[in-house]
Order: structure tokens, then sequence, then C-alpha cells
């Protein structure tokens, strides 16, 4: 039934006081946080190691993961949890080879980093940029598949839906980044529980459906018996699936571009570690990749399952729109037969995901506004207490104008591989900035203005000529694309720096410290783990 019971209601609104609660006894725990605007910005020095661990998996995770993933899952099998399982690799260079970088060099933000190490109209320009992208495309998307998912489970209205996440995410964001980060592990907690709460109800339909009696186990084996072609994670050439995971790409190529650009270089992802120690800020990211490793069983199980029981003749009807089969209502459709009181903890999760989410974005909107642009050219005697204010007005304004927004997506189609693939565009630019920024101390500040400028209409074409040849381009999936852009970014910009710098180079260079590439031995042993984990799991799935 599509709304929600006493019992629901009951569970949700406990949900929320206690983030509510929580939130303001942090907030009230120190002052700093009320002038300071690193303590906002950052929670400089409060957030321990599994703070940031959780509060990257709760920007990380929203309703793309439990909503398109599950539809992922049901169309295309384990192979979508790549986007998971080769993050979590990811997250180990980071902390082992950028974050360093960030914390020796004071880096507090990705337009910071362009500054110091390029120059402010690089910086500039890609300032302008993230805050329309993240206000424009990350908050609106979020928004929009949220409040659908929440509107379909709930029966709430799709506005009111909007409105409600708008107010609540505004809340739990005025608080800084030490309110986020701490409440953001009540919001993991919530929407793990709550996953593992839909992916129990998905099992134990299947084991009834096989005779098994509720066994989840058996259920286990039954998937792999029933969808063989849905436990593979590499993709051969002619595979229906393979424009969207192409074959090697997932480990090598565009998906170690797309990963390391976002974990790496993403403010809203790295901003949760730059205000720690390196020592903790390490241990963090691991946490976070251990999570990593959980998020395909509470998001892409329950879409095979549902993709097996839908072709032994269950949920026919309720997988349809139109005539036409929807694989994105695989997981709303679950939650809905979710008794009284459980479907309530369901509920929590996705809307923890949702809110987690918003308020990470929604932050690192303030942060660059407050720091790369108010205080750097509209006022730059802005005191503590000023930029403080300033942000949580960047705060409001961001999330009111994306809900405003929101509506106007309605008409669009919107899919967890649709979302990944135009990320996509800018992406292997960023990177291709941010690696030889790092690395190689002739880059230049032409180089990266012209890598800036190329990225997008690079990828764009490499996208439409095939249609624009009629064909005779031949069609490139995109994470190959994303390869093939990154590195003609690249060698643009090495050229550019070589070949095209009348000036001196630059001595605004980046310290690099080697030195601190240095991990710990409990640092090593957890990556050894992860990292054997990945290997066992894509030998066997492969």
């Amino acid at each position: 039934m599509n709304r929600l019971q006493t019992a629901d209601l009951i569970v949700f609104v406990l949900y929320f006081l206690v983030v509510a609660i929580y939130g303001i006894y942090i907030y009230r725990k120190k002052k700093s946080a009320h002038t300071s605007s690193k303590d906002f910005f950052l929670a400089e020095g409060s957030l321990t190691w599994w703070a940031i661990g959780a509060s990257l998996i709760a920007s990380n995770i929203s309703a793309e993961h439990f909503i398109g993933m599950s539809g992922s899952g049901f169309a295309i099998g384990l192979a979508i949890s790549t986007y998971e399982w080769m993050s979590a690799g990811t997250l180990i260079l980071v902390a082992v080879f950028i974050i360093p970088v960030y914390l020796k060099n004071k880096i507090y933000t990705m337009p910071q980093f362009l500054s110091v190490r390029y120059s402010d109209s690089v910086s500039t320009v890609m300032a302008i940029f993230w805050l329309l992208v993240y206000v424009l495309v990350n908050l609106t998307s979020i928004l929009y598949l949220g409040s659908l998912a929440i509107s379909a489970i709930s029966g709430l209205s799709f506005i009111f839906c909007i409105a409600a996440l708008t107010f609540f995410s505004i809340i739990v964001t005025l608080g800084g980044m030490k309110v986020i980060g701490y409440t953001d592990v009540i919001q993991v907690i919530v929407l793990i529980a709550g996953g593992l709460v839909t992916t129990y109800l998905a099992l134990t339909l299947l084991s009834n459906k096989f005779g098994y009696g509720g066994d989840i186990f058996k259920a286990l084996t039954v998937l792999k018996q029933e969808a063989p072609d849905h436990f593979h994670m590499i993709f051969a050439k002619g595979d229906p699936y393979y424009p969207e995971l192409p074959g090697l790409s997932v480990l090598f190529g565009g998906m170690l571009v797309n990963n390391l650009a976002y974990w790496g270089c993403n403010q809203y992802i790295v901003q949760r570690a730059l205000g720690a120690d390196l020592v903790t800020a390490r241990k963090g990211i691991l946490f976070a990749a251990f999570l990593k490793l959980l998020i395909p069983i509470i998001a892409v199980l329950p879409g095979i399952a549902m993709y097996v029981m839908h072709q032994h003749g269950m949920f026919q009807q309720e997988m349809m729109v139109e005539g036409v089969l929807k694989p994105d209502h695989a997981y709303p459709t679950l939650m809905n037969l979710l008794p009284a009181g459980l479907k309530g903890v369901a509920f929590a999760a996705l809307t923890a995901a949702i809110v987690a989410s918003l308020a990470g974005k929604a932050n690192s909107i303030a942060t660059i506004y407050s720091l790369d642009i108010h205080k750097k050219y509209i006022n730059p005697q802005s005191s503590e207490l000023a930029l403080v204010k300033t942000g949580r007005w960047a705060v409001i304004v961001s999330m009111l104008v994306a809900a405003l927004v929101t509506p106007a997506l309605q008409s669009l189609d919107q899919a967890y591989q649709f979302i990944q693939e135009y990320v996509g565009f800018v992406s292997p630019g960023v990177l291709a900035i941010f690696l030889l920024g790092f690395y190689w101390k002739k880059t230049t500040a032409r180089a990266a203005m012209a890598g800036a400028l190329l990225t997008i209409p690079l990828s764009v074409v490499l996208k439409f000529l095939p249609v624009w040849t009629n064909g005779m381009f031949p069609t490139i999936p995109f994470l190959d694309r994303m390869t093939i852009t990154f590195f003609a970014v690249a060698v643009t910009m090495i050229v550019i720096s070589k070949f095209f710098n009348n000036k001196a180079i630059p001595t605004n260079v980046l310290i690099v410290d080697t030195n601190q590439f240095t991990i710990s031995r409990g640092f090593l042993v957890g990556s050894i783990l992860i990292f054997g984990i990945l290997a066992a799991l894509y030998t066997v799935f492969w």
C-alpha cells in the first residue's frame, strides 16, 4: 500500500527527533562553531575518524543508489556494483597519495587549490562552474529522485516531498560541518539498517516463492541459479550492456578516472577530511572504504531478487508503467511490501540518505561561495562571524533555488547510468588538472585553463560524433570516452606547458612531501584486506 501507517510515522518521527536533538547537542558543545569559519565549514580538528568515514558515505549515498542501483541490479545485475567496489580501492589511493598533499599545503577548498597552484582566474572559473553544477545538477537531481521515491512510497505529494526535504536539509546544514559530520553517523546507521531490512524482505520473499520457508541463505543460492547472467562483473564486447560497463574499463580505465575525480577532487567529498590531521583522515577514509563494500548488499541484491521474482510471475503490474517495464520501480515496490513499523525504518533510511547527501552538498556550496567568491571578491575584510553568516545564507539560497528548479525535472527520465555518464563530461579534465598540478611542477596556469575549457567540448564531440556522421564514427562507451578525454586533456596541458610558456616556471608549486606517502601498519593491513576482498569478488564473479 502506497502510504505510511501509524507505526511507520512513529518510527520516522523518532528518527527525525534523534537527528535533530543530537545535532543541537553537537552544535552547542563547542561555541567556536558560531564564530570560526574553519570550524563551520570544515569542523577543523573536531571530527573523529569514524565520523569522517560515516560522513563520506552519507554524502555519497542517496536516492540514486537505493532506487537507481536497485533498478540497474534488476536490469544489469551485480556488474553495477563495480561503482561501489572500485570506489573502495580508489579511496585507499586517495588516502595515500592525494589527501597528504591537501593537508600539507593547508588546502580547504578545491578552488583554493587551483588558486594556490595555478592562478586566481583558473580558480574563479572553476569555482563558478562548480557552484552552478552543485546547485542546478547535484542538488536538483537528488531532490528530484528523492522526492519521487518518497512520494511513491508514502503517497505524499511530489511538491510536498520537495519542500519537506529542503526544510530538513537546511536545518541540518545550518549547524556547519561538525553537525553534519556527527549526525551523518546516525544517518549511516539508519540507512544501512533500513537497507538491510529491505534486502532481508526481498530474500525472504524469494525463498518463500521457491519453497524454502524464508531461508535467506537458500535464496542467495536461488539467485545464482535462476539468474546466472546477472552475476558477471566484466562484460565482453557484444553483450547488450557492454556500452554501460565496457570490459576492463571498469577496472583500469574510465572507472578509475571517474572515481579518482569524485573521491579526490570533489569539494563535498574531500571536505570531510580537510579539517583533520593525516592519521585521522586516513583512518576515516579507510573506514569509508569498508562501508563501500557493503552498499551492493543493500542496493543491488534487492534489484536482482526482484528480477528473479518478476521472471517467475510476481510483481507484474507493479513493475509496469503504461505497458513498459520500469526497473527503477523495484525498490519502491519492495518497500511498499514491508509491514508497518519496518516500512518506517526503510523510509527513514531512504530519507537519511537523501538528507545527508543534500546537506553535504549544500555545505560545500556554502564553503566555495564564502571562501572563494565572497571573501575574495565581494568583501575581503569579512570577519569570521560574517563568513559564517554568509555561509548560512548561501545554504538557504542554494537549497531554495534547487527546490524551485526541481519540478522542471519531472519530464526527464533520470537513471543511475544517465547521471554517471553526464558527470563524466567534466571529471576527466578536472582529474588531469589536479594530478598534473600535484605531481608535475612545470604545469602552467595557461595549460590548466586550456584543460578546463577543453574537457566538456571534447566529451560532447566524442558522444555525438557518431550521430553527426551518420554512424561513420563508431559509438564509444562513455567510460572509454572518459579515458580518451582524460589523456587528451593531459597531453594538451603537457604540450602547452612545455612549448607555449613564455614566462618562468611559476614559484607557486605545491609542497609534495613524499615522506607523507608512508602509511601506518594498521592502514596497510586494512588496505590489503580491502584489495584482497576485491580480488576475491572479481575472481568469483568475473
